[in-house]
């Protein structure tokens, strides 16, 4: 069973303030909180302890609009009080500890290069402020084992708070298969006259469009009515948004993806990749028919819903 027990804690009474994030039986801990929140969150004991921790903030020149900073201490109190003074641009920070305060200063080092290093292969986020990438700190085949399990339980509770900077747009070979409605096949949209030529699939329940891809190289329609003009002002302007981060490589009229983009919905990629609004239901195809088809291949299409079958 791939499950997890992730247990959530509202300090506050609130979502979006003061969070803790725990999986039952194992020792990652994640303490969360807005920078309003910065004095209430450091005195907290779990806040006295060593460990690695992320700085997010909203940035539109970022990728994904994403600035982040990942770094390691052995103070957390002290350290975000100097990030606090020298770092303007965060709006709220997570800091990782163990719970058992079974890791020294080697395991902390040893995470805060795989952090970095994952996050520079997600292309999720922009790493302006990590000018230097720490070498791995060497550790015993145990300790290392200890960590990377460590580790993984990081990248599994991070989602849940909001934070995909470490999610794959990709299935790892050593991450554990899941099961068949989260990863999909490849899709693929073509159209012809405008040169667009895209491939997609679903990774953890995104819709990721690949690397590689053939799009539209530059926004031209505009829509004819108030509504349809908004809508294409806004897909013009995503598409602007990741030409300007490098995310698409313009040559003549045709656009090419540097990197796995997730979107919100087959049709939002759809749309995107051709340049005017797109069913991506049914314009995404693979070799059993449309992502429709893909969707509802499990469902049986003859069956109909009574009062009984409603009932508990």
């Amino acid at each position: 069973m791939s499950g997890k027990h992730i247990e959530l804690f509202l300090v506050d009474g609130e979502p979006g303030g003061i969070t803790t994030a725990d999986i039952t039986g194992w020792a990652a801990h994640i303490l969360s909180g807005p920078r309003s929140t910065l004095s209430r969150l450091l005195k907290r004991e779990d806040a006295q302890r060593n460990g690695v921790y992320l700085l997010l903030g909203d940035d539109p020149d970022a990728i994904e609009s994403v600035r982040c900073y990942i770094g390691k201490t052995e103070d957390f109190s002290a350290r975000f009080l100097e990030h606090n003074r020298e770092k303007g641009w965060w709006d709220r920070a997570f800091l990782i500890s163990s719970r058992d305060d079974s890791f020294n200063e080697g395991h902390w080092g040893y995470l805060e290069s795989r952090l970095l290093e994952i996050a520079t292969t997600t292309k999720r986020c922009t790493l302006r402020d990590n000018v230097q990438t720490p070498r791995p700190r060497k550790l015993s085949e145990a300790q290392q084992s200890d960590a990377e399990v460590f580790l993984e339980q990081i990248r599994n509770v991070l989602p849940v708070l909001g934070v995909n900077v470490l999610r794959d747009t990709h299935r790892t070979p050593e991450r554990q298969a899941p099961p068949p409605d989260i990863d999909s096949p490849i899709f693929t949209l073509t159209a012809s006259k405008r040169g667009v030529k895209a491939r997609a699939r679903v990774v953890g329940y995104e819709f990721i469009m690949l690397e590689g891809s053939r799009i539209i190289g530059k926004w031209s329609n505009e829509g004819s009515m108030p509504s349809t003009r908004r809508f294409y002002e806004s897909l013009r302007a995503q598409h602007t948004k990741l030409v300007d981060d490098g995310s698409i490589t313009v040559e003549g009229t045709i656009g090419t993806l540097t990197r796995d983009i997730p979107f919100p919905s087959p049709s939002a990629a759809g749309s995107i990749a051709v340049g005017y609004s797109c069913n991506g239901r049914t314009a995404w195809k693979w070799t059993g028919g449309t992502y429709d088809d893909w969707e509802n291949r499990d469902l049986d299409p003859t069956a109909t819903v009574t009062a009984e079958s409603l009932q508990p």
